[in-house]
């Protein structure tokens, strides 16, 4: 039975991970930051059948007890301060966590375990101000926030591990994935909720940023596949994963307000509090490498994730409610 240790479980990615090699007949293991406020809401289904250490990617010599202990033979970095808006008024955590926990979970897996295979989270806003549309692997990065630079230098340390050490370490470029386990923060979730508490009459008004932004948004159950994929490969290998659909916003909007039959426009107002210091405008990937060398293509359309995020949230509201 193979064992994957997974960063960042309790998150929407690392939910959906482990449910796959749970399915997939590997033995998982959660790396835990402690805290007397973890929410294991995503992961409660599955709490029996995974097991759970205590570790920090701020605290090296945890992380090397924890692969140690457990001895994986695939680790996944999904573990990050993810947030672009929070990134802006935490730099300095952002760092700490998504630019240097990379090169301290890296060195501890070279130290303890250097046979396993590591993935790590890299991402779309690495790319930022984008130099040409679409994104693929050989575009240049030009990140526009503290975490888009904090996962570029995540990811130039996945490769420089890769080639300085001979390790099998690479790096998914995931372009936003979205699900009903999306945390609030994050727009798209912020605007499927809203959407849910107007229908109900719980809330009269939704305050938004820029609405002209454009994003490439897939559902995260696709994309945790192309994650697993990328470590049964005999040599590592960068990959991006995208739809190679692009929308704004204001399309999302569109799209969930009309999934419960409402007219977006009498909701939405824009805030210019809700703007970024720097704005990415246009994301859009390319996944042609990923179909061609992965078979990976995602399933789920735009409409039917909104739909979904939509209707889970309409449930989550109607039993908030009662």
């Amino acid at each position: 039975m193979p064992k994957a240790l997974i960063t960042g479980i309790t998150g929407q990615d690392g939910s959906y991970l482990a449910e796959l090699l749970l399915h997939k007949g590997y033995e998982v293991v959660g790396m835990l930051r402690r805290s007397s406020t973890v929410n294991f809401e995503r992961i409660d289904h599955l709490q029996d059948d995974i097991e759970l250490a205590p570790g920090d990617l701020i605290d090296g010599s945890s992380m090397v007890h924890v692969i140690r202990e457990h001895e994986p033979d695939e680790v996944y970095n999904l573990a990050a301060q993810s947030f672009v808006q929070t990134s802006f008024g935490q730099p300095v955590l952002t760092g700490e966590t998504t630019a240097l926990g990379v090169t301290r979970l890296l060195d501890a897996v070279r130290m303890v375990q250097p046979e396993a295979k590591f993935y790590q989270a890299s991402s779309s806003e690495m790319f930022g101000k984008v130099h040409e549309v679409p994104q693929n692997e050989s575009t240049p990065f030009h990140p526009r926030s503290p975490y888009g630079v904090a996962k570029v230098y995540g990811h130039w340390i996945t490769v420089n591990y890769r080639e300085s050490y001979d390790m099998f370490a690479c790096s998914g470029i995931l372009f936003n994935h979205e699900s009903p386990r999306r945390g609030l923060e994050f727009v798209t979730r912020k605007i499927t909720n809203a959407v849910a508490r107007i229908k109900l009459g719980m809330q009269d008004e939704l305050r938004l940023g820029n609405l002209d932004a454009r994003r490439d948004w897939g559902f995260a159950g696709d994309y945790v596949e192309a994650m697993w994929q990328m470590l049964q490969l005999d040599q590592p290998k960068d990959y991006v994963i995208s739809t190679g659909e692009t929308h704004s916003v204001r399309d999302f909007c569109v799209t969930a307000f009309g999934a419960a039959d409402l007219d977006w426009e009498e909701y939405v107002t824009v805030d210019e509090k809700y703007y970024r210091p720097a704005e990415v405008d246009l994301l859009i990937g390319d996944s042609a490498l990923a179909k061609a060398e992965l078979g990976w293509e995602p399933k789920v359309s735009f409409e039917e994730l909104v739909a979904m995020m939509v209707e889970a949230d309409l449930e989550r509201a109607t039993s908030v409610r009662r």
